[in-house]
């Protein structure tokens, strides 16, 4: 069993940025996938952006070039930069651990999930 638990999440005006962070426990999290989704309300659980073991990083095209993920394994955290925030990005956002293989932007390959950090943009 993995814990996770988001922070940084809240509101900002839009132009604005904002990190959120994601703690893991265990000792494997430098084996594992961690991804970051992003849903609204009535929506699908939505991909932002995944880091595997071995640095490799993936983006949505929504949000490449304004968004950044990354890791410091030797804190078990997962980060997201986000920059130049839109209205759009407002959603609860989710870090989640891939612990084996799968689609990386599919909410399915991804084995444990945080409650969530609300993050809200105003116009």
């Amino acid at each position: 069993q993995v814990q996770l638990a988001e922070s940084g999440g809240g509101l900002v005006q839009a132009g604005g940025s904002l990190r959120l962070s994601c703690a893991a426990s265990g000792r494997a999290f430098s084996t594992y996938t961690m991804g970051w989704f992003r849903q609204t309300p009535g929506k699908e659980r939505e991909f932002v952006a995944a880091i595997t073991s071995g640095g490799s990083l993936f983006h949505a095209n929504s949000v490449k070039g304004r968004f950044t993920i990354s890791r410091e394994n030797a804190k078990n955290t997962v980060y997201l930069q986000m920059n130049s925030l839109k209205p759009e990005d407002t959603a609860v956002y989710y870090c989640a651990v891939r612990r084996g293989t799968g689609i990386l932007s599919s909410p399915r390959s991804y084995d444990y999930w945080g409650q969530g950090t609300q993050v809200t943009v105003s116009s």
